[in-house]
C-alpha cells in the first residue's frame, strides 16, 4: 500500500527491469530546483516493489531537504535496487543500472547507499557519467562514510551543547545504533573525546571491533533503543523511532545517522512531548553528500568539504532556536527550512525564464 503523501513535489519515478540482468530498481528525482538530483543508490533485498518504491520516494524528497540545508546546488534524487548485496550483486547488474541512470540525461547523478561499494560505482561509471563516490579520478571523491561520520559528531557536538550546556562530550553515554562504515567511523570519533559508547549491530564482526578499539560495551538490537545513555545514535536503518519504540527511549537526545529515523512526522511531536531534543537525520548525516557534491559539480576540494561538514553544527543549533521560538518539532522546522531554501530557487529560476 501506497505511504500517505508519498508524492509531494515528485518531478519524475521511473522503474526498470532489466530481464537479462535481473535488476529491478525505482530511481525517484524529488526536485531539481537547486540542480540535478544527487542521491546514493541503496541495494536491499525488499519484501515487495511497494515497499521499494515508498523507500525511493521518502529517501528522494530526504535528499531534496538534505542539499538544501547544507547549501549544495544539488537537487534531491535516491535509487533502490531490488536486491541482496550479499548474494545478487554482478556486473552486468550494475551495468544495467548505469544504463538506466544514463537514460535520465543528466537529471539523477547516483552515489553510494547502503548495499553498495565504491567497486560499485566504478562498473556503474563504465555506462554512465552521472555517478560520484568514485575512488579515483580528476575529482573523485572517494568513500563518503568519513564525512559522514564527521557529521553526526559534530551534530553530537551541538545538540550536547544545546540540551546539556556541555563544550565537551568527555565522560558521557553515546548509544549506537549500527557499527557498520559510518557508525564505527563515529565511534572512533567519539571515544577520542573520553565518550562511553555502547553499541549493537547484526555483524558480530564489528560488534567485536567495537569492542576491541573502543571498549564498547554490546548490546542486543532490540534492546539499544531502550538503553540509558546521553545520546542515541542511530545509524543503520530507518523508522526505528514508532509507536513502539518510543515509550521506551531513555535519553534526552536523538543524533544518528540513519535516514528517515522517525516513522512519521507525527513522532516528532511525541519526541517534542517527552523533551527529547531531535536532530534531524538529513541535517546531520550531510556529510557524505557535502563529500560528494564536489565531484558531482566537478570541482572537489577537500578543504571546502571540511568546512562545509563543520557548518552542521551551526544549521542544528539554528534549527533548535527556532524550534524553541515557535514550540514545534525540531523535524518539521527543519522541513520548512529547506522549503523555503528550494522555494527561493524556484523562483529564481522562473524569473530567469
Amino acid at each position: 500500500m501506497m505511504e500517505k503523501n508519498q508524492f509531494r513535489g515528485h518531478e519524475r519515478l521511473a522503474y526498470f527491469h532489466d530481464k537479462e540482468s535481473g535488476l529491478k530498481t525505482f530511481i525517484a528525482v524529488h526536485d531539481t530546483s537547486l540542480g540535478p538530483a544527487a542521491g546514493g543508490c541503496r541495494m536491499w533485498p525488499y519484501d515487495n516493489e511497494m515497499d521499494a518504491l515508498n523507500d525511493a520516494l521518502r529517501l528522494s524528497r530526504g535528499m531534496s531537504y538534505k542539499n538544501a540545508m547544507a547549501g549544495l546546488p544539488l537537487g534531491g534524487g535516491k535509487a533502490v535496487i531490488m536486491a541482496d548485496a550479499q548474494t545478487d550483486k554482478t556486473e552486468d547488474l550494475f551495468k544495467a543500472f548505469g544504463r538506466c541512470v544514463e537514460s535520465l540525461g543528466g537529471k539523477y547523478i547516483t552515489a553510494e547507499d547502503v548495499g553498495m561499494t565504491e567497486q560499485d560505482m566504478i562498473t556503474i561509471a563504465t555506462e554512465t557519467s552521472h555517478v560520484a563516490g568514485l575512488p579515483h579520478g580528476d575529482h573523485a571523491s572517494g568513500d563518503p562514510s568519513p564525512f559522514t561520520a564527521k557529521g553526526i559528531y559534530r551534530g553530537i557536538q551541538a545538540s550536547v551543547k544545546y540540551k546539556l550546556g556541555k563544550d565537551n562530550l568527555e565522560g558521557l553515554t553515546v548509544a549506537v545504533q549500527g557499527v557498520g562504515h559510518v557508525g564505527m567511523y563515529l565511534c572512533e570519533y567519539l571515544h577520542k573525546d573520553g565518550v562511553n559508547l555502547i553499541v549493537s549491530d547484526i555483524v558480530q564482526e564489528s560488534l567485536d571491533q567495537a569492542v576491541e578499539r573502543f571498549d564498547a560495551a554490546i548490546v542486543l538490537p532490540d534492546e539499544i533503543l531502550s538503553v540509558k545513555a546521553d545520546v542515541l545514535s542511530p545509524c543503520a536503518l530507518g523508522a526505528v523511532i514508532n509507536d513502539e519504540t518510543i515509550p521506551h527511549l531513555n535519553v534526552p537526545i536523538i543524533a544518528g545517522g540513519a535516514n528517515n529515523q522517525l516513522a512519521s512526522d507525527s513522532h516528532g511531536v511525541r519526541l517534542m512531548d517527552k523533551d527529547i531534543l531531535f536532530a534531524p537525520d538529513y541535517v546531520i548525516n550531510a556529510g557524505g553528500i557535502i563529500n560528494v557534491s564536489g565531484e558531482a559539480t566537478g570541482d572537489y576540494d577537500v578543504n571546502w568539504v571540511n568546512e562545509k561538514v563543520d557548518n552542521i553544527y551551526n544549521t542544528l543549533i539554528h534549527i533548535y532556536e527556532r524550534a524553541d521560538a515557535e514550540d514545534r518539532p525540531t523535524n518539521i522546522v527543519a522541513d520548512e527550512m529547506a522549503e523555503e531554501i528550494i522555494e527561493r530557487a524556484m523562483q529564481l529560476k522562473r524569473a530567469a525564464v
